[in-house]
């Protein structure tokens, strides 16, 4: 408990002093989402106990086990999903997350789009981009943007903002730098980019949500 109570203590302030010198000072702070895929649920009650609301899961089935109950106990979870998201489950992670961060094709755009209304749990989405265009990526290549943004514009899915994961082995500013440019471009005020080994990097550029997990529950067991 007292780890992770000064694990989310230590994040807020580097965010918070990070922020207050970012050119988007005047802008709301960045969203911090604890990523609690794969955490134990001892950890994830900690967490709660810190008092912390803002969670990430990567798997629709992992997630409703481990959330389903907790959610009728803590009324005011938030929860984010930024993983792969496949089509036959689309009905169900509607229903379940706040945030939906990978939309990346456009099968799984028409298949929103079949389900979801104004009263579904979820009420933004984050376009995914592969701003380093690597094959084995998920996400919409910077070519191909512009006609995906169109397309599912068609479809009145409330896209908020853009999602990125840098590679591995580049700077990640140059990419944080790209999505900030892209959502400007497309008057979209959500960024969805940082982690734990960059997010001071990502602030600097506008981000509106980080993903950390390391950082705020310690490596997994």
């Amino acid at each position: 408990m007292n780890d992770i109570f000064e694990n989310r203590h230590n994040l807020i302030k580097t965010i918070e002093k990070c922020h207050k010198n970012s050119f988007y000072s005047s802008k709301s702070l960045p969203k911090l989402i604890a990523v609690s895929k794969k955490q134990p649920d001892h950890k994830i009650k900690d967490a709660l106990k810190a008092g912390h609301r803002v969670f990430g899961e990567n798997k629709l089935q992992d997630a409703i086990k481990r959330w389903a109950d907790l959610l009728d106990i803590y009324r005011d979870i938030e929860l984010h999903y930024i993983g792969h998201l496949q089509t036959n489950k689309v009905k169900k992670a509607l229903n379940f997350f706040d945030v939906i961060h990978t939309l990346d094709r456009k099968n799984l755009a028409l298949e929103i789009s079949k389900y979801w209304t104004s009263a579904s749990k979820t009420k933004a989405f984050m376009i995914q981009v592969n701003t380093g265009n690597e094959k084995n990526k998920s996400g919409i290549s910077l070519n191909e943007f512009e006609e995906f943004f169109k397309f599912v514009s068609t479809l009145k899915i409330p896209v908020k903002g853009l999602m990125c994961l840098p590679p591995v082995d580049d700077e990640p500013s140059i990419h944080f730098c790209i999505l900030r440019e892209l959502a400007n471009k497309f008057k979209l005020k959500g960024l969805s980019m940082g982690m734990s080994m960059d997010y001071e990097k990502a602030i600097k550029f506008g981000s509106t949500y980080l993903r950390i997990g390391t950082s705020f529950f310690g490596k997994r067991d």
